[in-house]
């Protein structure tokens, strides 16, 4: 008689239980969406293709293709693209108890200029996730794609789908094509207020402009490291235009954009409302306040400052415990594995409360 091999299952490489809040899962083909697209855009799109933001240099480093780990490549498809692959690289490999799925698909709904095919590719990236992922694995969310730069469609895709609760976020990308406190908006956060959604602002996007204030940068790096100037941003246009005010329930979780310039960010706005909130009187609580009441960050990248005990010193003076949230940007390049990300050892209640207690709380796992 042949013995039958049994596979034995390789145990978790982190004892401590994880809710990894950024994994990036992906079509395996251009084709993919096809089956979720009316007929119309799917016409639409073999005809005229796509009209979209175009940066003019490499998005990504020629080094890791899709910007992956050389290793997360499946047997076919991109990485991120193969649901049982991801389960034994990740959701198994590190004791996941849930990841949350932020799309970045390329030409996806957010780079669209025709802002009714991106209503229709958002409606059918959200409904691919469902099929593809959320059904077949438990152990999943999904960020929800819309068409951001138009709030009517952006909150109707809300409203279509916002009562699921397997969705967990709103998607939105880091540059756009105004400041996101901007009244344009205003429907979108509406609609995420209404359903007890956050609203999840990711590195990446496109939206017109360069990423510095100062023009476009000559060399990757520099757009790789430049991007925390986009967040800053962001920031100070959510608390300056009142946002918050206007719309008191509502969550922003920063994703994928550090943390370690957040406190001077916050000293600096605190200066000068003090000096200038005449010209904002709907802002009537100092901007570090909204900043720690309404934002939540993601670890990834971690900051490693050069000598240990300074990683424990910006924490304390980001103040901000209860909304710091693990991630591993699963599966780029630059992930971060969950028994490796901390350059500081971290007291026992800290560390569980980034690596699942602060996400159960905001997503209501």
């Amino acid at each position: 008689m042949t013995a039958t091999a049994v596979k034995i299952p390789t145990p978790a490489r982190s004892k401590t239980a994880i809710i990894d809040c950024d994994i990036h899962n992906n079509v395996p083909s251009e084709d993919a969406l096809y089956p979720y697209l009316p007929e119309r855009w799917l016409r639409y799109g073999e005809r005229f293709g796509v009209r979209s933001y175009r940066y003019s240099g490499a998005y990504y480093p020629r080094a890791n293709p899709a910007a992956a780990r050389t290793d997360a490549w499946p047997p076919t498809g991109l990485p991120g693209s193969d649901l049982g692959f991801l389960r034994e690289q990740l959701l198994d490999a590190w004791n996941v108890e849930y990841g949350v799925l932020n799309p970045l698909i390329d030409d996806g709904a957010p780079g669209q200029l025709n802002l009714e095919y991106a209503a229709a590719v958002a409606t059918a990236i959200n409904d691919w996730q469902i099929q593809e992922w959320l059904d077949p694995e438990p152990r999943l969310r999904a960020s929800l794609v819309v068409p951001y730069e138009d709030g009517d469609l952006a909150a109707a895709e809300i409203d279509r789908l916002g009562g699921d609760s397997r969705f967990v976020q709103v998607l939105l990308l880091a540059r756009t094509g105004e400041p996101l406190g901007r009244r344009k908006y205003w429907k979108l956060y509406e609609a995420a207020e209404r359903h007890g959604l956050p609203v999840g602002i990711h590195f990446g996007g496109l939206g017109g402009h360069a990423i510095t204030g100062a023009g476009w940068p000559s060399f990757y790096l520099e757009d790789h490291v430049g991007m925390p100037q986009t967040f800053q941003a962001q920031v100070a246009s959510f608390v300056f235009e009142g946002v918050f005010e206007r719309f008191p329930a509502l969550k922003v979780v920063l994703i994928e954009g550090g943390l370690a310039w957040l406190p001077p960010l916050m000293w600096r706005m605190d200066r000068a409302w003090e000096r200038l909130r005449d010209e904002v009187p709907d802002v009537d609580k100092p901007p570090s306040t909204y900043v720690r009441e309404h934002f939540w960050l993601t670890t990834q990248p971690m900051e490693e400052p050069p000598k240990r005990e300074q990683f424990l010193q910006l924490l304390a003076q980001l103040a901000m415990d209860d909304k710091l949230m693990f991630a591993t940007d699963y599966p780029h390049w630059d992930f971060d594995a969950p028994d490796q990300a901390f350059p500081a050892r971290l007291p026992a209640d800290l560390e569980r409360r980034i690596m699942n207690g602060n996400a159960r709380a905001l997503y209501r796992l």
